[in-house]
């Protein structure tokens, strides 16, 4: 198989793309996964991608070349072998790990969950990338279903995003480029909005049910539009002397009171019967 060594290279130009045009990544409906965790997610999860590029070094691994054949299934993609220096060049990290996906971006289901089941969450201009896949890393480990992303969100499909989510987007419905008032009026349950001017803790309400927070951005918290959308205002209480925590951090306590909360009601539930 020829190994590719010129940047100038059909593939290695819409790779250089993917990677740092999120319109291009919008128009093409393609992004790129890095490193063999989230291309095992993908193939377990979703199926074959579109094609593997990989490392010279990396396939000539005979250990790895058997792998991917394993990875992928019977249907084995398109592999297309780039020299080791022209792989460090084009991947996303600084220590790229020899292999690298190309995905077409999955849609959501059109109709949002219904019933008890629901759990969502909405995001307000989440700007970092890092804070953004870690919201949605922790939201698939509490079981949430849908994710609905207002117009100026950081680019949830970036290369960055996916890194940070740890395969996460695999396990959601990813809603982007919502009308959030609409969506959080339309919601079938209890919306949650969390802000640092709130007077009821987190801690003594209730989250059974159908349950969708609202997360604003990491500056400049919530629109008061959208707050005045929600049934409950909500603040975590911190004894400590910090003034706030990070929008990751405080998305993950919320999910995780919800869980506890869940499964309390649950145990109880059985407990009566």
């Amino acid at each position: 198989m020829p190994v590719i060594t010129s940047r100038s290279h059909s593939l290695i130009k819409q790779l250089i793309k993917l990677e740092s045009s999120s319109q291009f990544r919008d128009k093409a409906k393609l992004t790129l996964l890095d490193g063999i965790h989230l291309v095992q997610i993908y193939c377990s999860v979703v199926g074959t991608p579109e094609s593997l590029i990989v490392s010279q070094s990396y396939i000539e691994n005979s250990d790895n070349e058997h792998f991917l054949s394993i990875l992928c299934g019977h249907t084995l993609p398109k592999i297309s072998i780039v020299s080791d220096a022209l792989f460090r060049a084009i991947s996303p990290v600084k220590t790229p790990t020899g292999i690298l996906a190309l995905i077409t971006i999955p849609s959501p289901q059109k109709e949002p969950g219904r019933g008890k089941e629901v759990f969502s969450v909405m995001l307000e201009a989440i700007q970092d990338p890092g804070n953004l896949g870690s919201i949605l890393r922790s939201a698939a480990a509490a079981n949430v279903r849908d994710i609905y992303l207002s117009k100026h969100c950081a680019d949830v499909w970036s290369p960055k995003t996916l890194r940070a989510a740890m395969g996460a987007h695999f396990f959601l419905r990813i809603h982007e480029n919502c009308d959030l008032l609409q969506t959080s009026r339309d919601f079938p349950g209890t919306v949650i909005a969390t802000s640092i001017q709130a007077a009821k803790n987190l801690f003594d309400i209730s989250l059974t049910g159908p349950i969708a927070f609202l997360f604003g951005n990491e500056g400049a918290g919530l629109s008061k539009e959208l707050i005045q959308t929600a049934q409950e205002n909500i603040i975590i209480s911190m004894p400590g002397k910090t003034e706030s925590l990070n929008a990751a951090a405080a998305a993950a306590i919320c999910f995780f009171e919800k869980v506890r909360q869940d499964r309390t009601a649950a145990l109880t539930n059985i407990g009566t019967k």
